[in-house]
């Protein structure tokens, strides 16, 4: 491990959290070809498709750096790594009032950020997200606090109306997913969610698609109603802030916005696991084969010096 030079920061990791969706792409090996530059990670070791050192989730305290971050807790978009050096301004400190586990939810408060500035839900909208997973929680969650807002969470599994509680949101199945929505977001990850998407949104409704399907080829019914009912799909990614917003913030200034978001404890229940780092390859192995249910499994690294 290099020393810090002048303007650099040494972390110490506390915490790291996996990224399901993009993580679970990566480790499967399933970035396209066309995005390996565009995927890859701030602090990306190897190229794709592998191997690679990624993920993008950390929180950590600064041991050596300008006196000013010096014992300060960091977000940064480091992979899953127990100390390292990074320039000083790629870090964000953490407000003393958000604990250092729920930071890590900061890249998906982010993306849930940036994902709404996309979508500019209006006082009083019908607002439907489909998946319940961490992305789409992080969405609802703040969708909620505009005034009036109907916000209701679709999912496939129905534990997922438990977090919808908690989140303060409601939830329904596929099944029973409401009809004539001013607004939809997507985040499921699955065709048949942007087809939900699509067959649920009012008379020139927007859907905003917010997963990354990776390699995977994705197939929905553009027929029928589609055209006659004037619908909108458009898409929301991380990577450049909303085009609603990149002329007055920046992405340090979303990721800011975003740490101070997780002052709400609501947001505890987006985490639902946590191991060892000692177990992380078993843990991704099993998060990536879809044998590991929950939302965001974070990492602890506290007892790794």
């Amino acid at each position: 491990m290099p020393r810090p030079e002048a303007g650099e920061a040494l972390v110490r990791t506390l915490y790291t959290g996996i990224s399901r969706g993009t993580e679970s792409i990566v480790f499967r090996g399933e970035v396209p070809r066309s995005e390996w530059e565009r995927m890859r990670a701030p602090f990306q070791e190897g190229d794709f498709p592998a191997p690679v050192k990624y993920g993008y989730l950390n929180v950590g305290v600064v041991e050596q750096g300008p006196v000013e971050l010096v014992g300060q807790t960091v977000f940064a978009l480091y992979p899953h790594q127990s100390v390292f050096v990074v320039p000083a301004s790629s870090v964000a400190v953490v407000p003393d009032d958000v604990p250092p586990r729920r930071a890590v939810l900061a890249g998906a408060v982010e993306t849930a950020v940036n994902i709404l500035w996309d979508a500019a839900p209006l006082v009083g909208d019908r607002l439907t997200v489909v998946g319940a997973g961490m992305i789409g929680c992080a969405v609802a969650r703040l969708a909620r606090g505009i005034p009036e807002v109907e916000v209701v969470v679709v999912d496939i599994d129905r534990a997922k109306e438990q977090v919808c509680a908690s989140l303060g949101v409601a939830y329904a199945h596929p099944d029973d997913a409401p009809k004539e929505r001013d607004l939809v977001i997507d985040t499921s990850g699955s065709g048949d969610g942007l087809q939900l998407a699509i067959d649920t949104a009012a008379i020139e409704g927007e859907i905003i698609e917010a997963s990354w399907f990776g390699d995977r080829a994705v197939s929905v019914r553009l027929g029928g109603a589609f055209h006659s009912r004037r619908l909108t799909i458009g898409s929301s990614q991380v990577g450049m802030v909303a085009a609603r917003r990149r002329g007055t913030r920046s992405a340090g200034d979303r990721l800011g916005l975003a740490l101070r978001l997780l002052r709400d404890p609501a947001f505890d229940d987006l985490l639902t696991g946590e191991s060892s780092w000692r177990d992380l390859p078993a843990v991704m192995a099993r998060i990536a084969a879809g044998s590991s249910p929950g939302l965001c499994h974070t990492i602890d690294w506290r007892d790794s010096e």
